[in-house]
């Protein structure tokens, strides 16, 4: 056994290697252009921060919209990615008491920080923070092997899950779940509702489970000829699935828009019941067509969802696992980033893309 002094040197010896090492990286450079595989230094956490090792980090639609150029003023070059699933690797100063060690596997989504301080905040709505950072596009975030998040913005995963399997939730089931509680959904409701889901993709495929769950009716709209999909719904459980132009058998109490698509707007306006609301989920949408005013008379309603709340991430992730929540993911080693935004892109994905270090 060696004497104390010697194992702390040689501990100080071990964090002073890992901390000069270089990591590999995918990194965007500039909007419209392939992500590049770089190594740079391991990043080292600031105040109030921790170093996380990536075990594995989701593809979302929010990541496409950065690379496709669709969202404005991104951090340039940056690195994307906010589903991120890894372990606790080195704490920065200032986190005496937080109840977070090394070791501790935690998950990082989307909000990445709030100010804390503007009308907002204080109102308990961060989500619509005036000053936040977005993971993945305003701080770097987890198409690396290792990142640095705020600790107030990082959370304990369900043990259930594998790290694959998890990173879908942190985004995909997040931002569905908050999109699903815009629709007037509370948990062990009595009254149940007829929810239609257009764009049956990451989001949709965890948060339809959900409703399932809870005995809601779902019926689930796709890309025209997606046959694929629209098996994959029935199977989760959908009552109905089909072309996403196409009326469903039964009036809808609500809708929840996940694919980027104006046009489906009044589309879905046109599947509801007076009364009914239109959720839009999705951090981007292609230009909305104008519709006649008869389709939002009868006190119809469009909303928006705008990113997330810590009360949402913690709801949700205690829920999950009591559904429980069952992601389908298809992996990719980190390299190979560029294809999974491809397979993303074109629509060829059924569930979510992950991508593994």
């Amino acid at each position: 056994m060696e004497p104390p002094p010697v194992m702390a040197q040689r501990l100080a010896i071990d964090e002073w290697v890992q901390d000069h090492k270089t990591m590999l990286a995918m990194v965007l450079e500039a909007p419209k252009t392939q992500l590049k595989s770089v190594r740079i230094n391991i990043p080292q956490p600031g105040i109030g921060q921790l170093r996380i090792r990536v075990s594995a980090c989701g593809v979302c639609r929010t990541d496409l919209h950065v690379v496709d150029g669709e969202l404005e003023k991104p951090k340039l070059p940056i690195i994307p990615g906010h589903e991120i699933v890894g372990v606790v690797d080195k704490l920065g100063p200032g986190l005496d008491g937080v109840a977070v060690t090394v070791g501790q596997r935690v998950g990082i989504p989307w909000v990445g920080r709030t100010c804390g301080s503007c009308y907002y905040c204080r109102e308990g709505a961060e989500n619509l923070c005036d000053d936040p950072g977005f993971t993945g596009y305003q701080v770097d975030g987890g198409y690396a092997e290792y990142t640095v998040a705020n600790a107030e913005c990082c959370y304990p995963l369900p043990d259930m899950y594998s790290d694959v399997e998890v990173a879908p939730l942190l985004c995909a089931g997040l931002i569905g779940y908050r999109s699903l509680r815009k629709t007037g959904f509370k948990p062990n409701a009595e009254k149940k509702k007829h929810i239609g889901i257009y764009g049956f993709g990451a989001a949709a495929h965890i948060i339809a489970q959900v409703a399932i769950y809870e005995g809601h009716q779902v019926y689930a709209f796709t890309r025209p000829g997606d046959v694929e999909a629209q098996a994959f719904a029935i199977r989760l459980g959908a009552t109905w699935a089909g072309d996403s132009f196409s009326l469903p058998p039964h009036v809808l109490d609500a809708a929840i828009i996940f694919a980027p698509v104006g046009a489906l707007v009044p589309v879905a306006l046109q599947a509801i019941r007076k009364g009914g609301i239109v959720v839009t989920g999705g951090i981007h949408m292609s230009p909305i067509p104008s519709f006649p005013y008869s389709s939002l008379w009868g006190e119809r309603q469009v909303v928006s969802v705008a990113n997330l709340t810590r009360q949402d991430s913690l709801e949700f992730l205690e829920l999950a696992p009591k559904v429980p929540v069952k992601t389908e993911t298809v992996t990719f080693p980190l390299e190979r980033a560029n294809e999974a935004l491809k397979a993303l892109r074109e629509g060829r994905l059924v569930g979510a893309a992950v991508l593994v270090p």
